[in-house]
């Protein structure tokens, strides 16, 4: 017996850390909205604003369109448009407006990280009221270098400029993992912020 288990344990080791290398990091999300948006009809028409959006202005993806920022904006599409919203025809005006925002920083891996603060600074519900979210990894072995990955999207009433909806994630993945790849991230971030959409107004979860 006692043969057998020192056979196993080695082994079972090897499996949980070879899950934990190739483990995709979970998702930390929160949405808020208004009302308005359990009225959306199917079909509803957006345009998509390649303006920066709110305290994003620093981004480059936001403030310049990029070859990641068009992964960014492929992946939030593809969720628009299954939550049943329908792009405007180039030119075309739209009831929706969508701004999306994308940031990646690169830092060493040694301990807490410092929280993200997210708020929509509307006029509607809780808006800008501000919940403080924050992913933290350490992987043991020494510093690792990390890329924080964040993905904000705003949805507003394109007559009025009220924001309807706005949701942010976030998560860090090792710099040489699969999941930095940009494609990769984009679609893993919007998959995330969009899941069970449009989501509990205020709350913070993490999506696996």
């Amino acid at each position: 017996m006692m043969r057998h288990l020192s056979v196993a344990l080695p082994l079972a080791a090897a499996l949980v850390l070879g899950g934990c290398a190739t483990a995709v990091p979970p998702v930390e999300v929160t949405r808020f909205h208004s009302n308005a948006v359990a009225g959306w009809a199917p079909g509803t028409r957006y345009t998509i604003d390649t303006a920066p959006l709110g305290d994003a202005a620093a981004m480059p993806g936001a403030a310049a369109p990029s070859l990641e920022w068009d992964s960014y904006r492929s992946a939030v599409e593809r969720q628009l448009q299954l939550q049943g919203l329908a792009p405007a025809p180039d030119g075309a005006r739209a009831p929706l407006k969508v701004r999306i925002g994308f940031d990646r920083t690169n830092h060493e891996s040694i301990g807490k990280r410092s929280p993200v603060s997210v708020g929509v600074g509307g006029s509607t519900g809780s808006y800008g009221s501000g919940v403080g979210l924050g992913v933290g990894i350490n992987l043991g072995g020494g510093p690792k270098r990390m890329a924080d990955l964040q993905l904000s999207v705003r949805i507003d009433d394109a007559a009025t400029g009220q924001a309807l909806w706005e949701g942010r994630a976030l998560t860090a993945v090792p710099v040489k993992a699969p999941a930095n790849q940009p494609s990769l991230a984009a679609a893993k971030l919007a998959e995330a912020l969009f899941k069970d959409f449009p989501g509990e107004s205020g709350r913070t979860i993490s999506v696996p």
